[in-house]
């Protein structure tokens, strides 16, 4: 059998290249669609904790906002009592473009959840959770 780590990258890999392909039919670029997704669940944000969940560099962060910015999808805002920060929030066309991104979220999901029963997936989700915990607990390299 595979390594965990090759076995990780390569289903994320495969399923991240479906998605991204299939948020590209709604107008959206690589990067766009994992920010869509923290806004909608989380609300007006930073940008540096939207970095952070995301596990994108700020510098990127800020360069996909700018294109986000442009097409209609978010807005920057400061405010009152905090210059050095932006605020980010999704405009009226940036949740609807969320909201159908969710359904791609969804397909995509079960497609690669097909084979497995209600109770595996659950399971394998919660091994997920275990592992990320654990490699988030490790000091940097």
């Amino acid at each position: 059998m595979e390594s965990l780590h090759y076995l990780l990258m390569k289903t994320h890999t495969v399923l991240q290249r479906r998605i991204v392909s299939r948020a590209a039919g709604l107008g959206l670029t690589p990067g766009q669609p994992k920010i869509l997704d923290y806004l909608l669940r989380y609300g007006e944000s930073d940008q540096k904790t939207i970095a952070s969940y995301c596990e994108i560099e700020q510098a990127t962060v800020g360069s996909i906002l700018l294109r986000m910015e442009k097409a209609g999808l978010i807005a920057r805002r400061r405010r009152e009592g905090n210059r050095r920060s932006l605020f980010v929030s999704l405009t009226p066309e940036g949740e609807a473009a969320a909201r159908k991104l969710m359904q791609v979220f969804a397909d995509a999901e079960q497609e690669a959840a097909a084979d497995l029963s209600a109770e595996e997936l659950a399971s394998f989700k919660e091994m997920l959770n275990r592992i990320c915990s654990a490699i988030q607990k490790l000091p940097e390299p």
